[in-house]
Formats: C-alpha cells, structure tokens, sequence
C-alpha cells in the first residue's frame, strides 16, 4: 500500500517505521527533514512538503504537535488535502482538539477523502513494541479500510463514534493519566521519606489494585531520576489545557485536571518542557519540601 507520513517524532518514527517493516511504500515529511534520515535508509521517500507526501498516496498518517500543526500540515496551501486523490483516507494521530477534527473531516469529505481522528495513548514504549492503544473517531468504513495499517501499531484498535470521538477518549485518557502519575509520584516520594526501596515498592504495589502502566513503566524512571521523554511535558501541558476547554464548554467542573494542569504549566514554565511527564515528580517534590537522592 503506499502511505504517506507526516511528522517523525518520538512516537512517529517507530509507527512508520512498522509500516517500512511490513512492506509498504512510504513517503515521509518532517519540518526538520534529518529526523527522516533513519527511515529513507530503510526505503522510504523523503517528501519536501506534506503535499508530496499525500501525493498519490492510500492513506495518510499525520502524528504532530498542536492543533495549528495538524490544521497547517492538513489544510494548509501545500498541506496533505491538497495532493490527496478521492477515496483516500486521512488518519490524524496526532492529540488534538474534538471540533478541529470535526472540521477537517468535513473539508476531507467535500474532496471525497475519509478522515479519522485516531490519537494513540502507549508512550515510546508502545510505539516501539507497536502496542498502542488507538482511539478511532470517524466513518466506520475508513476505520474498516484502514485497520490493517493501524493493526502494525497498535493492539487495541477501537471504533469509538464519529468524528471528533477520537478525540474526546484521548481527552479521557489524559485525564486519567495525569491523575494517575499524580499519585504515583506522591507514592514514592511517601516511599523514600519512610526509608523504603522504592524499586522493592513498585514491584509490591504494581502486582496489586495500584497497579498501572506509568507504576510499571515509568516508576523506575523516576526512581532512576530519568526524565528522558516516552511523552513530553510540553505535549501533556497541551493535552491538559485542551480537557480543561472542552470540559469547561460542557460545564463541567474537574479540580484533578485543574491541579494536574497547574503542577505540568509550572514545569513547563521552569524549562522542563522537552523532559518527560514523569518530570512530575520535581513539582510534586519541591510542594512536598522533599530532597532527592
């Protein structure tokens, strides 16, 4: 099948990379064109703008960093619509606000384009081990059409509503996530003052109802102090504010996400953007008046 990608970051190198894997043609775009480097040694072609790598293409992926992104690389003058031929699908992976996806899924259909909004949630981790959980909003066919592509990327596929569903389950997902990595930081933190292995706590704690995926996968990141990013800060910081909109245009009124959002604007703020969202820690350890190792 031949795809087009556009955005190789943290996440989006290895997801196309599986694609390369399973045999499809690839023609990938990044702002910053060495990112694509590693994947054109594997046969891919580097395209110059997200036009050329739409161009001709099946499907095409986009997995970027904000709204303004996907609408520029989607909508604008030399974005992805532009070179799409009718009967192609347009597959955003990229988290980002429920009404753009909305909106974009309304231009891709006046040019005969399908479009799905299928933000992923698995980190680095999942993206490497192509384990990701992927939250599909659109027509049922494009998700149909495209599932043995998303199959290469992720585990847990699913079909959530029409456009803009995706979305609002990332939404969720976000929310959940920076309750939980709220928690566990605040545990070891709790661990280290009363003198325990923290490393001995998350293999007690993880086997049990506490368990989670950041206990597992990122609870010996921070007992390592490594903040290298699965995730960044700067795309949590944004996720939150984008929960905390869409919730406050449905009336709702959430104190965890407000706190969660308050905690990662200020790391975000100390310079702690590009570090991962398990950097939480150092916002909960200075509240705190905890001393690291």
């Amino acid at each position: 099948m031949k795809v087009g990608w556009i955005g190789i970051g943290v996440m989006g190198r290895h997801m196309a990379g599986h694609l390369i894997s399973a045999g499809h043609q690839l023609a990938v775009f990044s702002r910053t064109a060495s990112k694509c480097e590693p994947l054109v040694a594997r046969g891919a072609t580097l395209a110059r703008t997200p036009r050329e790598a739409a161009e001709g293409a099946d499907v095409v992926f986009t997995m970027v960093g904000r709204p303004d992104d996907v609408e520029a690389v989607t909508l604008g003058d030399d974005g992805a619509l532009s070179g799409m031929p009718p009967g192609s699908i347009l597959v955003d992976h990229t988290t980002s606000t429920p009404r753009l996806a909305v909106h974009i899924a309304a231009w891709a259909a006046a040019q005969g384009v399908l479009s799905l909004d299928a933000p992923v949630s698995g980190g680095d981790i999942g993206a490497e081990a192509a384990s990701l959980s992927i939250m599909c909003g659109g027509p049922p066919t494009a998700v149909e059409r495209a599932m043995p592509l998303l199959e290469l990327m992720g585990k847990n596929v699913l079909h959530l509503g029409p456009p803009g569903a995706g979305q609002h389950t990332k939404m969720c997902n976000q929310i959940l996530a920076c309750g939980n990595m709220i928690g566990m930081t605040e545990a070891l933190i709790y661990a280290h003052r009363a003198g325990l292995d923290a490393e001995d706590v998350i293999r007690a704690i993880g086997a049990g109802a506490a368990g989670s995926w950041a206990v597992s996968n990122l609870g010996p990141r921070v007992v390592k102090r490594d903040f290298a990013p699965g995730f960044m800060i700067e795309h949590m910081s944004k996720d939150l504010g984008i929960a905390l909109s869409e919730a406050e245009r449905m009336g709702l009124n959430l104190p965890g996400l407000a706190l969660a959002h308050q905690l990662y604007a200020s790391l975000l703020r100390h310079g702690h953007g590009k570090d991962g969202t398990q950097a939480l820690t150092l916002a909960l350890e200075d509240t705190a008046k905890y001393k690291s190792l």
